[in-house]
């Protein structure tokens, strides 16, 4: 059963890759916001660089604390069946 339930969790490794290439998307959004609002590419990218690394650090935890529920839980808690995203 373990063996079973492992097979659907994502490892260490692939969250860390999806978590780089979220923030690498994220970020250069940030900073070309940044840079509207600031008018400075200096200041746009001091922006994007503490985003990046804070963003970074926060969305994996998050994505790890997902992985500790079981999958169907939140389903389940909503009342909804596999495959029922929409509650009638």
């Amino acid at each position: 059963m373990k063996k079973e339930a492992s097979k659907y969790r994502e490892s260490h490794v692939r969250t860390l890759l999806k978590t780089m290439s979220w923030r690498i998307v994220a970020t250069t959004t940030t900073v070309v916001i940044a840079y509207f609002v600031f008018g400075d590419i200096s200041s746009a990218l001091k922006v994007g660089g503490i985003e990046f690394f804070a963003k970074m650090l926060i969305y994996y935890i998050h994505e790890r604390i997902w992985q500790l529920l079981p999958r169907g839980s939140v389903r389940s808690w909503l009342g909804l069946k596999s495959g029922d995203e929409t509650k009638s």
